[in-house]
C-alpha cells in the first residue's frame, strides 16, 4: 500500500506549475497584418507625383510578457524603395492585439523608374508591393529584461486605384538576446 504524502503532492504541483510557466514563457513571434491603406494626400511636383498614405497594421503579441518596442517599415516596388514609415516607440500588453496607424510617404521618383509596369498594374488593378519591418524592443519577464529583434517580410497585392489589400503573406524571424 502506498502512503499519501502532502509534501509529495505539493512538490509535484509546484513542479508542474513551474514547467508550464517555463514552456509558456518561450518567446513567440508577433504577427503583423496590413488591414488597410488610406490616401492622405497627393502632391504633384511636375513631372512627379508623391503620395502620403496611412497604413493600418494589426499587431498581435502572443507572449506572456509585455513588450516595449520601436520599429521602421520600408515599402518596395519592383525592388526599389518607395518609402518608409517610422513606428513611434510604444508598448503592448501580453497576449493582446492592437492597430497601428503608420503615416508613410511614397516617392514618385522611384515609381517613375517603373512607369510602364506601374501603368500595367493600374490597368490590371493589382500591384505587388513588398515591405520589410525591423522591430527592436524589450520584453520584461519577471525581473529580467530580454532584448529582442524581429524582422518581418510582407508580400502584398493591393488594388492601386482603391488601395484595397487583396492578398498578403507575412513571415517573421525573432532573435532574443540573453543578457
Amino acid at each position: 500500500m502506498v502512503k499519501w504524502s502532502w509534501t509529495s503532492a505539493l512538490i509535484g504541483a509546484a513542479t508542474a506549475t513551474a514547467t508550464t510557466m517555463i514552456l509558456s514563457s518561450k518567446p513567440r513571434d508577433p504577427t503583423f497584418h496590413l488591414i488597410s491603406v488610406n490616401l492622405r494626400s497627393l502632391k504633384f511636383n511636375f513631372p512627379l507625383l508623391n503620395a502620403e498614405l496611412i497604413l493600418t497594421v494589426h499587431v498581435t503579441n502572443p507572449n506572456i510578457a509585455p513588450v516595449d518596442y520601436s520599429a521602421e517599415l520600408s515599402i518596395f516596388y519592383e525592388g526599389s524603395l518607395l518609402g518608409s514609415a517610422k513606428v513611434k516607440a510604444g508598448s503592448q500588453a501580453p497576449r493582446s492585439c492592437q492597430l497601428l496607424h503608420l503615416p508613410t510617404r511614397l516617392s514618385g521618383v522611384e515609381l517613375a523608374h517603373h512607369a510602364t509596369k506601374f501603368l500595367a498594374d493600374v490597368a490590371a488593378r493589382e500591384m505587388v508591393l513588398d515591405a520589410a519591418a525591423e522591430i527592436e524592443g524589450v520584453a520584461k519577464v519577471w525581473w529580467w529584461n530580454h532584448k529582442f529583434r524581429v524582422h518581418v517580410d510582407s508580400h502584398m497585392t493591393v488594388d492601386p486605384l482603391f488601395l484595397d489589400v487583396i492578398d498578403q503573406d507575412n513571415t517573421s524571424r525573432m532573435k532574443v538576446f540573453v543578457t
